[in-house]
This record gives C-alpha cells, sequence and structure tokens, in this order.
C-alpha cells in the first residue's frame, strides 16, 4: 500500500491542484465527444449528403477550428485564460443542439463551422495555464496527463455514441453538448487566472509587434508546418476510416469498438509513455511518432476485419501518444511568458488546419481513387514526417537550450 502511495504522488508531483480541475473538466468533456468522430456517418446516414459534401462539411469544421487557434492563442495572452476558456466552453454547447437540429446543407455547413470555431478556442488557454502552473521539469509529465484525460473519456464516447446512434443520432449531441457544459461549470467554480501579471502586461504590445516575434522563431514554423503534416494524417480515423470498414460491411458499432481500440491504449500505457519519452531525445522520439502514425494508417489498407482495423489502430495510436507528450512541450519550453497563449495557438492551428484539409483530401482520394492509394499516401507522408523532425532536431536542441538558460 505504501509502494503504491509513493508511487501515485510521485506522478503528482509538481502539479497543483488547479491544473487537476482542469484534467477532471477534460474528462468530463471528452467523454461526451460523440459528434465529430461520427459526424460523416451522420451526414451521410441521416441527411443523405454524400459522401464528398459531408467530407467538405467536417472540413468546415476544421476551418473554424483553424481559426479559433489563431483568434483562441491571441485572446489568451490579451485578455487572460479565464475568461477564453469560460467563452469557449459556455457558448459551444448550444451550438452543438443546433447542428443535430438543423436539415438544409447551408445551415449545417454555418453551424458546423461555428461549432469549429468555439469547440477549439479554448485549447490554447489551457495549454497555457499548464505551461503557467507546472514547471519545465514536469511539464511532458502535465501535458501527457491532459491527453491521458481526453482519452479517458474517448476510450468510452465512441462505443456509447455507437449504441446511441442506433436509436437516435440526435442524442448524440445532445450528451456532447452536455459534458461540454460541465466542463465550463468546473473552469467558471473552480479555476482562477493562472497568467502571470507581469505577462498579461507584456503582452498588451501592438499586435504586429507579437507578429514579428514569429518571424524570429524559424523551429516554431517548421515544427508548426510538420504538426499540420501529422494532423492531417491522424484525420483520417475520424472521415475516411469509418468509411472505409463501412465499404467492407461494418456498421457504426464496429467502427465505434475499432476506434475504442485508441483511447483504451492511451489509458493504459500514456502514464508510462509520459514518463519513458522525457529521458529520449525529443525530435527522436517524435520522429518515431510519425513513423508509427505512417505504418498504422498504411496497415489499414490490408484490413477487410475489424480485427485487423483495430491492429491498425493500435499501430498510430502508439505514434499519437508519444507526439502528444513531446509536442506541446516543445511549444511550451519555446516560448516566453507573454506569448504563451499565441506559441500554443500558432501550433494547435496546424491541428486546425488539418481538421479543414485532412477531410478533404482524404474523402476525396477515397472517393476519385481508391482506399489503398489513400492508407498509402499516409505511409509514405508519415516516413517524410520522420525525416522531417531528424532533419529539425540539431537546430531546435540549440534553440530549446536557449530558452531553458532565459528561463532558469
Amino acid at each position: 500500500m505504501f509502494s503504491i502511495r509513493s508511487r501515485l504522488a510521485a506522478l503528482a508531483t509538481d502539479l497543483p491542484r488547479v491544473y487537476w480541475f482542469l484534467w477532471l473538466g477534460t474528462v468530463i468533456n471528452r467523454l461526451g465527444g460523440f459528434v465529430i468522430p461520427f459526424l460523416s456517418l451522420y451526414l451521410t446516414d441521416q441527411r443523405g449528403i454524400p459522401i464528398s459534401q459531408a467530407g467538405l462539411m467536417v472540413s468546415l469544421f476544421g476551418a473554424g477550428s483553424f481559426a479559433a487557434q489563431l483568434t483562441g492563442g491571441e485572446l489568451t495572452d490579451r485578455l487572460g485564460r479565464r475568461p477564453v476558456l469560460l467563452l469557449s466552453l459556455l457558448i459551444t454547447p448550444p451550438i452543438t443542439i443546433m447542428l443535430g437540429l438543423v436539415h438544409d446543407l447551408p445551415f449545417i455547413a454555418l453551424s458546423t463551422l461555428i461549432l469549429g470555431f468555439f469547440t477549439d478556442l479554448y485549447r490554447p488557454a489551457v495549454s497555457a495555464s499548464v505551461a503557467d502552473l507546472v514547471p519545465p521539469s514536469a511539464r511532458t509529465r502535465a501535458f501527457g496527463y491532459i491527453y491521458w484525460a481526453i482519452n479517458l473519456g474517448a476510450a468510452l464516447a465512441p462505443i456509447l455514441a455507437g449504441f446511441m446512434a442506433r436509436f437516435d443520432y440526435f442524442l448524440l449531441f445532445v450528451g456532447d453538448g452536455l459534458t461540454t457544459l460541465i466542463y465550463g461549470l468546473i473552469v467558471l467554480w473552480r479555476v482562477p487566472e493562472t497568467q502571470p501579471a507581469e505577462a498579461a502586461h507584456a503582452a498588451q504590445v501592438p499586435l504586429g509587434t507579437r507578429v514579428k516575434q514569429l518571424g524570429r522563431e524559424p523551429v516554431l514554423l517548421i515544427f508548426t508546418a510538420l504538426g499540420l503534416v501529422f494532423g492531417i494524417i491522424y484525420m483520417q480515423g475520424m472521415v475516411t476510416l469509418p468509411l472505409d470498414m463501412q465499404s467492407h460491411g461494418l456498421g457504426p458499432a464496429d467502427y465505434g469498438l475499432a476506434i475504442a481500440f485508441n483511447g483504451g491504449l492511451v489509458v493504459l500505457v500514456t502514464i508510462q509513455i509520459s514518463q519513458i519519452v522525457t529521458r529520449w531525445p525529443r525530435f527522436g522520439a517524435i520522429s518515431l511518432a510519425g513513423l508509427l502514425l505512417g505504418l498504422g494508417f498504411g496497415l489499414t489498407g490490408l484490413a477487410r476485419s475489424l480485427p485487423i482495423y483495430a491492429l491498425s489502430v493500435v499501430v498510430w495510436t502508439l505514434g499519437e501518444i508519444i507526439g502528444a507528450a513531446i509536442a506541446p512541450t516543445v511549444i511550451a519550453d519555446l516560448s516566453p511568458a507573454e506569448l504563451r497563449g499565441l506559441y500554443q495557438g500558432i501550433y494547435g492551428s496546424a491541428w486546425g488546419l488539418s481538421f479543414f484539409v485532412g477531410p478533404l483530401l482524404g474523402s476525396w482520394v477515397f472517393e476519385q481513387f481508391c482506399s489503398g492509394s489513400l492508407w498509402l499516401g499516409c505511409f509514405l507522408l508519415g516516413c517524410l514526417l520522420a525525416l522531417g523532425y531528424l532533419s529539425l532536431a540539431r537546430s531546435a536542441d540549440r534553440r530549446l537550450a536557449r530558452a531553458t538558460t532565459t528561463e532558469n
């Protein structure tokens, strides 16, 4: 018993109480993350929209997310972390419900775009809050645990959503909105402002001056571009993977079970991997992440049954876990306190853009060519991604060393 308590205490070292409220809110919110993984199936099955148009609708979510990351990052520095968290988490629920009620394609498109914006507006604020609260030595663990929280909920959400969709797809929208609202109430009651006062003052410089700072950060910009490629590959698990499974006679419940391996594996091994990767060269680790991501989606091209689909999910999930622990830590270490929101927003915008490009590109290749071409392309992109991270390693290590010296 003493050994277990000691291990738990070691896991929580340097992680303050407010951090754990953010972690709890993330678990609850992701437990109800029903809508986006099933949106392409909902639009094609319930609304009768062609695959290419369904992909475009999901891409509009990504367009909103892209704008949200940039806007949220700037607002996080200028207004503070807490106002941006509340704005996002309290406005998202009614928009989620609205998307489940509208029928006409233009209103679906508009609702999806707005939902993408407000759903992801809070993300730079969470990352900046973690960087505010947690010392550099514990950030890899802190971001790894947040990602673990995301997938602790996500491990159950696809299974629940798959069965809920058999009765009424609208239940997905209600559940998603409710859990987001609960996260907002946790922030309202338990999460104070974390931004350092001096950082808040320094952030009030003209936007042009802040943007010029980005021009002096080639490592940040290249790392963000690689994150875009990572996100494009990863997005196929939400859009074209369920369509590919459907083409082989597997339904929503089967997709829910296959993708649940993603969340389940993250829950089982993220804490251990977060501990291990702190001892690895960061860019060697994230290069391995890119390779595993490409290999996993490449394996999907051989899948015809649920077990093989599940195996492919396991492989790319290992890459996802490593990348999720390393990438935000690199960005947090690069960013000065007054630019934490903006830097996280810039990197997050790559993921938002991948939500737009990934579904659009993936569904187009899937429909115009064949699924085999799509999965082969994912494998080749993963190999190129791994080489890109390795080529960035030396200059990135020098930049991180300077940032660490300055902070200390």
